[in-house]
């Protein structure tokens, strides 16, 4: 029973962990705008550069990693106590993941899990992490565009660990958070098939709701139906 018992408890406390919105409690302590509700909507250090605050944006990075690499390592350090293994540490990093994706504490709308990915990778493998950040490192550089460099990072990492490291449970959680980070990225693969998605540094775009409170008489600033072209006899008063 406790062979079950312990992997499913640490399972859950990373999950616990992974639904830490840093990015939410960081811009509210800075004074900064719900990332939810600007640019992307997603919370997550990209959305929250948007802002123009680039400290809250770090912070905001640290911390995600470090929520998916602490429980990680956490279980590799001491869970042998508890019978826990590779395949215990990889269900920890999975539930971490899966925390940040739907974060229980924020009624599960979450970010796409990039940093926490990262750091669960980190955690796991330190050399497939540190191959898997060059490899989003390049495609960022070449192409400014951070969701196309998570894509082709949540492709790289299984296969390179497949084929250097072997199979196993950590292959399995590769697979799953990669897949998981495609289709949550699906909007922006879109926006990159259109030529709309923004790029690294690009400053945040109102989000739609907010700017039909910008004109008293429509959806925005030229609304349909309204002139902007007043009588003389108005201006002369």
């Amino acid at each position: 029973m406790q062979d079950l018992l312990f992997p499913l408890l640490a399972g859950f406390a990373g999950y616990l962990i992974g639904s830490i919105s840093f990015a939410v409690l960081i811009s509210r302590l800075m004074g900064l705008s719900d990332p939810r509700s600007y640019g992307s909507g997603n919370p997550g250090a990209t959305n929250v550069l948007r802002s123009g605050n680039k400290l809250a944006a770090i912070l905001t990075l640290m911390l995600d990693l470090l929520k998916g690499y602490a429980p990680v390592l956490l279980v590799q350090l001491y869970g042998e106590r508890y019978q826990l293994g590779e395949g215990s540490a990889a269900l920890v990093g999975l539930g971490a993941f899966l925390g940040h994706l739907w974060p229980l504490f924020f009624r599960f709308k979450g970010g796409k899990g990039v940093a926490t990915a990262a750091g669960v990778i980190l955690g796991l493998n330190p050399w497939l992490g540190a191959a898997t950040l060059l490899a989003w490192l390049v495609v960022v550089y070449f192409s400014r565009y951070v969701s196309l460099a998570s894509m082709a990072a949540a492709t790289f990492a299984p296969v390179l660990q497949m084929l250097v490291w072997g199979g196993g449970p950590v292959v399995g959680v590769l697979v799953l958070m990669g897949l998981l980070l495609v289709w949550r990225h699906e909007a922006n693969l879109r926006k990159l098939l259109r030529g709309t998605e923004s790029r690294l540094g690009q400053k945040a775009v109102a989000a739609p709701a907010d700017s039909s409170k910008k004109h008293p008489h429509g959806l925005g600033p030229h609304a349909p139906g309204h002139s902007h072209h007043h009588s003389k006899k108005a201006v002369k008063k």
